[in-house]
């Protein structure tokens, strides 16, 4: 379920936020804080609760949240004086506080989707559903390679769309110069390492069958 407030549009399914139609980059923890307040709206969220959520079985410190709160407010246009989405309160935590409503979104026709990784000079069609890579049996792609762990990483292909997902490795996954923390969405050419190997997404969506044309006799 989608979340609209004054113009943005906050889509948990695809982890993306957009203003209007124009997707705005955050990183993944900006968007879980964000999803977190716009969860437990109107109520006020502690420091400590926020910590525990976002940096679960971490200790960080309470700089690590405010730079945060300041980055997603930054992306937000959001003045800490007069906010319009994020309130502080003062001594405890933060709070949502503009106007929203909860959306599906339009009901669309999607299409099957159909994907392949390019690896080298290899090619690999990848199935709906979960694509475990890494050094394991059972991995779609076995990498022996030493930057990659035994179970690295997942591609899940869903009608929603397609996701890249780190599963906790030792040397990361990166998708657009940035190591993943969550699962992400991921588009067709995208380029994404994981460890030291290279590889790409090539995502098709399949069309309608071919319509049969009268031939007027």
């Amino acid at each position: 379920m989608a979340t609209r407030f004054d113009g943005w549009t906050f889509d948990p399914a695809t982890r993306e936020l957009r203003s209007g139609s124009q997707a705005v980059a955050v990183t993944p923890k900006a968007f879980d804080l964000l999803g977190t307040l716009l969860a437990q709206r109107p109520r006020a969220v502690s420091k400590g609760e926020l910590q525990e959520r976002l940096w679960p079985k971490t200790f960080v410190t309470e700089s690590s949240l405010t730079k945060l709160v300041a980055e997603l407010r930054s992306a937000l246009g959001d003045d800490p004086r007069s906010p319009r989405f994020l309130r502080t309160v003062r001594g405890f935590g933060y709070a949502f506080c503009g106007p929203t409503r909860d959306s599906p979104g339009p009901e669309l026709l999607r299409p099957e989707v159909r994907c392949r990784l390019v690896w080298g000079e290899r090619e690999i069609a990848l199935a709906q559903g979960e694509n475990l890579l890494g050094r394991c049996e059972g991995a779609v792609v076995w990498i022996d390679g030493p930057s990659v762990s035994r179970r690295h990483a997942r591609i899940l292909v869903e009608a929603e769309g397609v996701f890249l997902e780190d599963l906790g490795s030792k040397n990361g996954t990166f998708l657009r110069g940035e190591r993943l923390a969550a699962r992400s969405p991921i588009r067709d050419g995208d380029n994404f390492c994981l460890g030291s190997e290279w590889m790409q997404i090539r995502i098709l969506h399949g069309a309608p069958s071919t319509k049969t044309l009268s031939t007027g006799r």
